[in-house]
């Protein structure tokens, strides 16, 4: 792949810290429009620090960050969403005393009148059937596979060309699990690429086309995902197989 004429997204030399701390330490990667792209490591080895950087909720030390060939390195989050990225973050993080409506409302906040918000509210509802049947519901009512389906659908409000996943299956039942990666696929297949953080890698390789190992704050490894589903060595490191 020609990274620089084709990439959507690209990450050269990304480092990033905490408190002075080094997390991440040179990231380099790339995505392609169309693609969903997976993030695979063990927990703290920067996958979310790499997810969190790119939409502007962390300010990286140096590195650049380049959307469709133009540097958005240390933009604000707002600015970033408004490119045509959003970030639907780990533990889902919806507004638990708000309306499922409500909290997809907050989500619209770039829509231009209230009626392009019902609009896309409509959307939301025909892909995830199940937050009509709720949308009066108190988010923090809903079950663990139920917050994250409106985390996703609140994510997908600003019409995304690109969505950061952050560990969607955290926490969720093997069942509710498939039902999140089935959405992904079918997100996907409407033409919203995808980056996806995933401590469980059998998820995470099952969806993706291309994978990277993180490992300490580096890229570690890049391949296709079967490739990688398949690899023995790497099997055993994060499954214990």
């Amino acid at each position: 792949m020609n990274q620089t004429s084709t990439a959507l997204l690209e990450i050269r030399d990304l480092q990033v810290a905490y408190n002075k701390a080094p997390a991440l330490h040179g990231i380099d990667l790339h995505i392609a429009q169309g693609e969903i792209v997976a993030l695979i490591g063990a927990n703290g080895a920067g996958k979310s620090t790499t997810l969190r950087a790119i939409s502007g909720l962390l300010k990286p030390l140096s590195g650049a960050i380049e959307w469709e060939g133009k540097p958005i390195t240390g933009w604000s989050a707002e600015r970033i969403v408004a490119q045509g990225i959003a970030h639907c973050p780990e533990e889902r993080h919806v507004w638990p005393s708000m309306t499922v409506k409500e909290n997809l409302m907050l989500g619209g906040f770039l829509c231009r009148s209230s009626a392009e918000v019902e609009t896309r509210i409509g959307m939301a509802f025909h892909r995830f059937p199940r937050l009509r049947e709720r949308q009066k519901q108190l988010a923090g009512t809903l079950s663990g596979g139920e917050q994250q389906m409106l985390a996703i659908a609140r994510a997908l409000m600003s019409e995304p060309r690109l969505l950061l996943l952050d560990e969607p299956s955290l926490g969720l039942s093997p069942k509710m699990a498939d039902e999140v990666f089935d959405v992904v696929r079918e997100i996907n297949a409407h033409g919203v690429t995808v980056m996806v953080v995933e401590q469980n890698i059998y998820n995470a390789l099952s969806v993706a086309s291309r994978a990277y190992v993180v490992e300490t704050g580096r890229i570690s490894r890049s391949a296709d995902a079967d490739s990688l589903l398949h690899d023995p060595e790497l099997l055993n490191a994060y499954l214990g197989a």
